[in-house]
């Protein structure tokens, strides 16, 4: 018999992490033996709807976001055009691009880093909010409302008026960096709040509707669900095309306009969602325990015993009461709560290898940007180009989705997140090279040689090369990105204690934030004549800590995955959850 939602309520009760409108008491079948884990199909579980619904926010929230962001660098850096019409966009048929302060290719540079820095280090903050003080729900819906305010602003700034007297700096920089702080509070818990939703935790058997026995796998649903949240993201951001053409043709009252409308429904979307979702209040951060922990670590086994086996161990209440220290190290922990400290802390690990991927994928700073108006573009926005890094996302995504993966499971071929990772790490080293490849030859065949992407007025100012050719590094590094930030956010997730888990999914954020320094701080040389190195260096230092991420991690991959849940009931607990509830759903209609 069918144990409905209705029958039991998950909080309240205490029951198990099992989707109760799903599990029946014939196809549940427990906890898988070790033959059924070498053996058996691995299946993702059920996905409910609100949970495609947050991918919906967050698909407006990034279109609003993405839709603004490839804009920056030509706004900044380019002059208005000679001969445009007013608003910023230059004549029909002309090889020069939209522009607006023209402050240069370093000041852009700098606004673009900055901005972006800003986006994905304060979600430290604001994930630590969220957890300890005011819950992740909150902290979307303020995050929605100051960008709202940044968008009013931005429209102002694209003022004929404003532009022409040169008095739109103001209100442009002002949203800006309105807009990178509501970025913030919304990023670090978007990911967390859909996750809560997902009520798979620990490997479990069941029987499909043919007869056949199946591993339900967290891993396999967590990469489901996160798979279709980034490909809404990257639909989000493939809208920087619009507002790239608008730029071009119509000017940046519109290219400003188009975000925020896209920005509109956020707000409905979460009035309606609020009463819909599994929310988990906010239990106070665990990071004063996982403190007080290292603390213990490195006062019973030194610094020389980090990262070694044993070392967090010594934390364990069951190892300090073996000890007899129980009195000079009072815990407020459990063992279970140590073991999640030390998987959050290689999570921490891996991330720390992400800025070179980031770096390879886009080019260090506003580097790709700058090689983009080298090149031909044939009535073609310049920064559209950098659109074919989500479009690759979008087209491929699905092929992971329910092709690759699918079939890897059916194979029984475990593609575990470390050898994921491993992959796209690789794939966008090859994508640096190609951008050092294409500059080299823009070098080459500019007419004003290595300076080709300073303002040259030498000819038509750009090199025989159709811009077209970036299409194939974006789209590397596209795919790159679906190896390893999707695989993230579930190690994100999955290895962190509950009340800690917006903070560590804002520090796989801010590894972004780290890239967008480096960039920033290489402001001075991410220009004329230097770009070949600026896409030649860091491809291969990512080739090269592609190798030793592998070696370092590959461990984890034999890991069997679970989601943290520091004492709560996870549903190995089901059986005897599901049979209570159908035995009380009986007594009740007798």
């Amino acid at each position: 018999m069918p144990v409905t939602g209705d029958a039991i309520d998950v909080e309240s009760a205490s029951l198990p992490s099992v989707d109760p409108r799903t599990v029946t008491e014939e196809n549940y079948l427990g906890k898988p033996t070790e033959e059924d884990l070498a053996t058996l199909r691995r299946v993702p579980g059920n996905i409910p709807i609100i949970a495609y619904l947050i991918c919906v926010v967050e698909f407006c929230e990034r279109a609003s976001y993405y839709g603004v962001q490839p804009l920056i660098s030509n706004y900044v850096n380019r002059p208005m055009p000679r001969g445009g019409n007013g608003w910023g966009a230059p004549p029909r048929n002309d090889q020069q691009t939209a522009g607006a302060l023209g402050m240069g290719t370093v000041a852009a540079n700098a606004v673009t880093q900055s901005f972006s820095m800003l986006a994905y280090a304060l979600p430290v903050l604001f994930g630590w909010l969220a957890d300890a003080k005011f819950g992740r729900f909150k902290l979307i819906c303020w995050g929605v409302g100051v960008f709202g305010i940044a968008h009013a602003l931005m429209v102002a700034a694209g003022s004929k008026d404003l532009l022409l007297a040169g008095t739109a700096k103001a209100p442009y920089f002002l949203s800006v960096y309105i807009l990178a702080v509501g970025a913030a509070m919304f990023k670090p818990n978007v990911s967390p709040l859909l996750l809560d939703q997902v009520t798979t935790t620990v490997p479990t058997v069941i029987t499909l509707k043919n007869g056949e026995r199946v591993i339900q796998d967290p891993e396999s649903t967590t990469e489901r669900v996160m798979l279709w949240f980034y490909l809404m993201i990257n639909v989000g951001g493939f809208m920087g095309v619009a507002t790239s053409y608008s730029e071009k043709y119509v000017g940046w009252w519109l290219a400003f306009l188009i975000p925020l409308i896209l920005y509109l429904p956020l707000p409905l979307l979460l009035w309606f969602l609020y009463k819909r979702l599994i929310l988990h209040p906010p239990g106070g951060s665990d990071l004063p325990n996982v403190f007080r922990i290292l603390g213990i670590c490195f006062r019973r086994g030194g610094f020389a015993k980090f990262g070694r086996h044993g070392f967090w161990d010594l934390a364990k209440p069951s190892n300090i009461a073996a000890a007899g220290l129980t009195d000079s190290y009072p815990t407020r922990w459990s063992d279970q709560f140590v073991d999640d400290v030390r998987r959050t802390f290689q999570a921490t690990g891996i991330f720390c290898f992400f800025p070179i991927q980031y770096i390879n994928d886009n080019g260090i700073g506003a580097a790709a940007s700058f090689l983009s108006t080298m090149l031909e573009t044939n009535g073609v926005p310049n920064d559209v180009i950098s659109n074919f890094n989500a479009l690759s996302i979008i087209c491929f995504a699905p092929v992971l989705n329910y092709g690759l993966y699918p079939l890897l499971r059916k194979m029984g071929i475990h593609y575990g997140p470390i050898a994921r990772i491993t992959t796209g790490l690789m794939m966008s080293s090859i994508g640096g090279a190609g951008y050092a490849i294409i500059t080299h030859f823009a070098y080459q065949q500019s007419p004003c040689g290595e300076y080709g992407s300073s303002d040259c007025t030498i000819g038509n100012g750009v090199a025989p090369i159709s811009i077209w050719w970036m299409a194939i590094p974006f789209a590397i590094g596209g795919i790159s990105e679906l190896f390893v930030n999707v695989p993230a956010y579930g190690l994100a997730y999955s290895r962190a204690p509950p009340n800690m888990r917006g903070l560590v999914s804002a520090l796989n954020l801010f590894n972004s934030a780290v890239a967008y320094a480096i960039g920033l701080a290489c402001s001075s040389v991410i220009q004329d004549p230097h770009l070949v190195w600026d896409f030649g260096g860091p491809a291969i230092t990512g080739g090269v800590l592609s190798v030793v991420f592998y070696f370092l991690f590959r461990h984890i991959d034999k890991e069997e995955y679970v989601l943290s849940t520091n004492g709560r009931p996870t549903n190995l607990e089901v059986e005897g959850a599901v049979s209570g509830a159908v035995q009380k759903e009986e007594s009740e209609k007798m």
